[in-house]
């Protein structure tokens, strides 16, 4: 696939992100792709419902299923702002999603080559193909400017 249709999407799982944020959350979003459509969308909810599997993925991958009326989902391609985490990466696997496209790499708990590389672990019944760092500077923003405005409350709060 084109890298301008990969950021197209890609634009589409930043929108979402830009939902967490607004709600105080993560800024991470997804969008789960066939047929040249969105077939679900998700967005961080963790802090907000309080469920530590409430990750952008996770949500849109139970959209999806729900929508084709399978746990299969095959011939999708996932989009994602962050580097997928272990659960995330597993779930994906377990939902046999073949395309995984993300913006930023997570050093600290990314299982798409950062920390981990579960996407083609031989061990393991499936395989993903990645597309990293599609918007990568756009998607790191999200998440430097979101943890730079955090550590200025806590430190607005902490002086008063």
């Amino acid at each position: 696939m084109e890298n301008k249709t990969h950021q197209y999407w890609m634009k589409r799982a930043i929108a979402e992100a830009g939902k967490a944020e607004a709600k105080d959350e993560v800024p991470i979003g997804c969008v789960i792709v066939r047929g040249g459509k969105i077939i679900a969308r998700g967005h961080n909810l963790r802090e907000s419902s309080q469920d530590p599997t409430a990750h952008a993925e996770l949500i849109a991958i139970k959209k999806a299923a729900r929508k084709l009326g399978s746990w299969r989902l095959l011939d999708t391609t996932l989009y994602v702002t962050l580097e997928p985490c272990s659960m995330c990466m597993g779930a994906i696997i377990l939902a046999r999603i073949p395309t995984v496209v993300f913006g930023c790499h997570d050093p600290n708990g990314g299982a798409a080559g950062s920390l981990y590389d579960l996407s083609n672990d031989s061990r393991l019944n499936h395989s993903v193909e990645l597309f990293p760092q599609i918007l990568e500077n756009d998607c790191s923003r999200l998440l430097s400017d979101f943890f730079a405005e955090l550590r200025r409350r806590k430190r607005k709060t902490k002086a008063t």
